[in-house]
């Protein structure tokens, strides 16, 4: 979708843990810093842009679960780093991390057409003003000068 000359599907999209997950073709891998912990490569459906990673480094920082995992994008990856320990759950707040991310995404681009609908209406509204201006001063030019 254009909005004032911009794609938004291109500075304001979604990603999504891949469709063709497959627990079997997951690479975990351990992690070489911390002893008792994973690195597990999740596949995303897309390499997100700057807009969706900088909404989902804030979310997933905000969570109070930050002292046992982290979390990073890598290309089209999201790398979850951790111990074996409450698997489940962590893998579940990976996808709400996710699915509010992708939530705040959908209200920023709400957000921004509301401001490039203001800005387009302001844009009318001056030019319409100018034009009105001109008027006024060509008026006074003919009633000073006559018709040249």
């Amino acid at each position: 979708m254009f909005i004032g000359g911009v794609l938004l599907k291109d500075y304001a999209s979604k990603a999504r843990l891949s469709d063709s997950l497959n627990a079997d073709s997951v690479v975990i891998t351990k992690d070489g810093y911390f002893v008792d912990a994973y690195v597990i490569d999740l596949p995303l459906d897309t390499i997100p842009n700057h807009i969706w990673l900088d909404i989902f480094e804030r979310e997933w920082k905000s969570s109070r679960h930050l002292w046992d995992r982290k979390l990073y994008v890598m290309g089209d990856n999201l790398r979850l780093v951790t111990t074996k320990d409450n698997i489940d759950d962590k893998l579940d707040w990976v996808k709400q991390v996710i699915e509010k991310t992708n939530k705040l995404v959908d209200e920023y681009r709400g957000q921004d057409r509301a401001r490039i609908r203001l800005e387009k209406r302001a844009k009318t509204a001056s030019l319409e003003e100018e034009k009105m201006s001109v008027d006024i001063i060509r008026n006074g030019l003919r009633r000073t000068f006559g018709s040249l």
